[in-house]
């Protein structure tokens, strides 16, 4: 019996509808310029940042909307998803998963083996893992109908190298990184691929800005390239998994820390 093979669908990122989470300020500031840059129509998507958002938003007022919605609140999400496909008159094809619970990249003032508690990981696994969730089941039934859906999923590379011991968002990376698998593998055959890309420290987002020059220096010291990657670097690599260069790549997740980890 003959066998057929069906390409994925591949979608340029100027006719996508992109929603950035966490998308008013750093990385996700940096994610919306990038996106917005290549000609895709972008849902910034903010909790606290208004002006910020509406002002990126503002910036293209054909193009980006911005709207409130806490990741963590399901209806929330839902009611965001429907006012964005409201917005443009087409349904979101793209997801950015890049909000992060309050947390600050301060190696002094994380918690440590002995005083880590269970709300520390609650708190980053809610806002890391479930607002994924939550994203991913607000957009699904229009992507599942069009055959075709990008997940980009924000990583770290902290559970490869652990150089600075953040438990409690490493560990909810981490979960992130095993649900970005077992959810390409449920929904592949719907033409939606799910990613991730995990930076090392960037130089320089909100989070990091508390981070001592020191440890900037002793990174950018152990990587390949001999320097800290900045948010539009990372940027860049989640612009290849919305394109079709990344057709045929799922379940994956893509170190962009200038050669610190390897493999």
């Amino acid at each position: 019996m003959k066998s057929t093979t069906v390409s994925p669908k591949a979608l340029p990122i100027h006719d996508q509808v992109v929603l950035v989470t966490g998308g008013a300020r750093g990385l996700g500031a940096r994610l919306v310029q990038s996106f917005l840059k290549e000609g895709s129509r972008v849902v910034i998507n903010y909790l606290e940042s208004a002006d910020a958002a509406q002002g990126a938003a503002a910036a293209f007022p054909e193009r980006a909307v911005a709207l409130q919605a806490d990741v963590r609140d399901a209806q929330q999400v839902n009611a965001m998803v429907e006012r964005a496909e409201a917005h443009f008159g087409s349904p979101i094809t793209t997801v950015v998963n890049n909000a992060l619970a309050d947390f600050s990249f301060n190696g002094d003032a994380r918690p440590q083996a002995d005083t880590l508690n269970w709300e520390n990981l609650e708190q980053q696994f809610s806002g890391t893992v479930r607002g994924a969730l939550n994203t991913v089941q607000a957009v699904l039934p229009k992507m599942r109908a069009a055959g075709f859906g990008r997940v980009i999923n924000v990583g770290t590379n902290l559970f490869q190298h652990p150089v600075v011991p953040y438990h409690d968002y490493t560990a909810a990376k981490a979960a992130l990184l095993s649900l970005t698998r077992t959810l390409s593998h449920d929904l592949g055959p719907a033409g939606i691929t799910v990613n991730m890309v995990s930076g090392g420290l960037l130089r320089s987002t909100d989070a990091s800005s508390a981070t001592p020059e020191e440890v900037f220096d002793m990174i950018a010291a152990g990587t390949s390239l001999r320097r800290v990657t900045t948010p539009k670097e990372f940027a860049d690599a989640a612009l290849f998994f919305a394109s079709p260069w990344s057709r045929a790549v799922t379940g994956q997740n893509l170190i962009v820390d200038g050669g610190l980890v390897k493999g």
